[in-house]
């Protein structure tokens, strides 16, 4: 097995020990500090964050390209995110129906790029909209977890707004790539 697909299973083993890092209690330094379940939580994320942006850079750049990698790279992006972001609605962080926007986003593409696939063998690259959607989700769960540290000293909720930003390129990229892909359904499933 090559080094991008290790380091995509390992993004997918970090995936439980994150969620089990945010079920712990984070009453573990008192006060209004943060947590340090969050922070170790926040840590997990971005090692799991940049184990993604590493496993496309060395994957094209070595001609590491595998039929694996294609299934089950995106996929652990998709699960680390909807992972934190269920969290995240019960710790009261977000509202529910954003988290569903997401998910039935994620849901809609990944079953739409498997019927490019199925159809004629092609696969739709990402676009910029959908690498701004990725980077504002992440930066949203990084500084909802770290609790806009750094920001709320001077009270902006960084998280908050990336979550709200997130959302918008959720939807736009989605419709997006549903528009690009028309011609799926122009041909009737064939």
């Amino acid at each position: 097995m090559n080094l991008p697909n290790q380091l995509t299973i390992f993004r997918i083993i970090l995936i439980p020990i994150f969620a089990v890092v945010l079920m712990l209690p984070v009453d573990l330094w008192g006060g209004n500090q943060l947590p340090i379940t969050h922070l170790v939580a926040a840590i997990i994320f971005i090692v799991a964050s940049l184990t993604d942006t590493a496993d496309g850079q060395i994957a094209r750049r070595q001609h590491l390209v595998t039929n694996f990698g294609k299934f089950a790279d995106p996929l652990a992006d998709k699960l680390l995110v909807m992972t934190a972001l269920i969290f995240f609605v019960q710790f009261n962080w977000v509202p529910a129906w954003m988290v569903a926007v997401v998910v039935i986003r994620e849901l809609a593409v990944t079953g739409l790029r498997t019927l490019i696939v199925e159809n004629n063998g092609t696969v739709l690259a990402a676009a910029m909209p959908g690498k701004i959607k990725t980077t504002t989700q992440m930066l949203a769960i990084i500084f909802f977890l770290l609790h806009n540290f750094g920001f709320s000293l001077i009270h902006v909720p960084f998280a908050q707004i990336m979550i709200w930003i997130a959302v918008f390129f959720t939807v736009y990229s989605g419709v997006e790539y549903f528009w690009k892909a028309r011609f799926v359904f122009a041909d009737g499933f064939k």
